[in-house]
C-alpha cells in the first residue's frame, strides 16, 4: 500500500496531531497520505454525515480512522459504495473494531501496511427503508445495526414484524434492533442479544425492554427480508435510528424494510489473533 487517507474524530484529544505524525510519516516513506482539513467535522447542507467521499482520492488503497469504532462506522456509511479498505486506531475506549489500541504499536502496523502483511475481512452492511403508502420515502445504509426507538422517554412501542412477507410477531416494547453480525456486540449485546462472530451472515431480531415474559432474540439467514410496521395512534412516537446517527421519523402506519445491503465494508485484519481472543479481552474490561 501507497496510498491513504485519514480520518480522524475532532471531538477526541490527541486525535489531530496523531493525525498528523501519521501522515508525515508516510509521506518521509514515499507514500501518499490526504487527510480532510477539519477532521471529522459534520457540515451544515447534510451531503455527508462526516467524511466528504468526493475528497477521497480514486486511487487511494486504506482509509486510517482515528478516534473509537463509531469513527470507523461513520466512514464506513459515509464512503459506502467505495470499497476501500478500512483500518481503525482506538482513541476511545471499547473498540471492538479498531485493530490499534497503544501509541507504541502504530509504527509497526504502518509498517505491516506497507508491506502488505495483512488480510482483508467483508463485513455485511443493512439497508433500510422506510414505505410510506406502499412507496419507498428514503433509505440509509448501517454496519452495526438499524433500531426503531421510541422518541420520548416513557413511551411504549407497538410493532408487527413480517419476515418475507409472513407476519412473524407483535411486540409491545421500547425498541426494535435488526442487527448485523458486526453490531451484534453493540446494543444488541446491551439489549440481551446474542454474539455471533463478525464475519458471518445472518440478521439479528433483538427487542428492546419486550412487554412480554417471552422477548428472545430471533436469528434469521442474511437473505431474509424484514418489514417492521408501526401501530398505535401517535405519528410522533417513533424514529429509525441507523448506527445511532441518522434518525428517520416514522408515522403510524409505516413500514421499516430491512434487508443486506449489496455494499460490504472492508475491515483490515492484522493481528493473528481470533474473534474469541477480541472478545475476551474486550468483555473482560467491562
Amino acid at each position: 500500500m501507497r496510498h491513504f487517507y485519514l480520518v480522524w474524530n475532532p471531538y477526541k484529544e490527541g486525535t489531530r496531531s496523531m493525525a498528523e505524525e501519521i501522515r508525515e510519516w508516510l509521506r518521509r516513506r514515499g507514500c501518499v497520505c490526504g487527510m480532510q482539513a477539519n477532521g471529522s467535522a459534520r457540515p451544515a447542507e447534510g451531503r455527508y454525515k462526516y467524511t466528504d467521499s468526493s475528497q477521497v482520492p480514486e486511487d487511494t488503497e486504506c482509509v486510517l480512522t482515528l478516534g473509537g469504532d463509531g469513527t470507523l462506522i461513520q466512514a464506513a456509511r459515509d464512503l459506502a459504495g467505495r470499497q476501500i479498505p478500512m483500518l481503525g486506531i482506538n482513541m476511545g475506549n471499547l473498540g471492538y473494531l479498531t485493530q490499534v489500541s497503544r501509541r507504541e504499536e502504530l509504527e509497526e502496523v504502518l509498517q505491516a501496511l506497507l508491506e502488505d502483511r495483512f488480510r482483508l475481512e467483508r463485513r455485511m452492511m443493512l439497508k433500510g427503508s422506510v414505505i410510506r403508502d406502499g412507496q419507498e420515502i428514503c433509505s440509509d445504509v448501517a454496519l452495526n445495526e438499524i433500531v426503531i426507538s421510541r422518541r420520548e422517554m416513557l413511551r411504549m412501542l407497538k410493532l408487527r414484524i413480517y419476515v418475507n412477507g409472513e407476519m412473524l410477531n407483535q411486540y409491545h416494547a421500547d425498541g426494535m434492533i435488526v442487527a448485523t453480525p458486526t453490531g451484534s456486540t453493540a446494543y444488541n449485546l446491551s439489549a440481551g442479544g446474542p454474539i455471533v462472530e463478525p464475519d458471518a451472515r445472518m440478521t439479528i431480531l433483538t427487542p428492546v425492554c419486550p412487554h412480554t415474559l417471552n422477548g428472545r432474540s430471533i436469528v434469521l439467514s442474511s437473505e431474509d427480508q424484514v418489514e417492521i410496521e408501526v401501530l398505535g395512534h401517535d405519528d410522533a412516537g417513533q424514529a429509525a435510528v441507523f448506527d445511532g446517527d441518522s434518525s428517520l421519523q416514522l408515522k403510524v402506519g409505516d413500514r421499516l424494510r430491512a434487508e443486506r445491503s449489496r455494499t460490504e465494508t472492508v475491515l483490515i485484519q492484522l493481528r493473528a489473533g481470533s474473534f474469541f481472543d477480541n472478545l475476551r479481552s474486550k468483555l473482560a474490561g467491562i
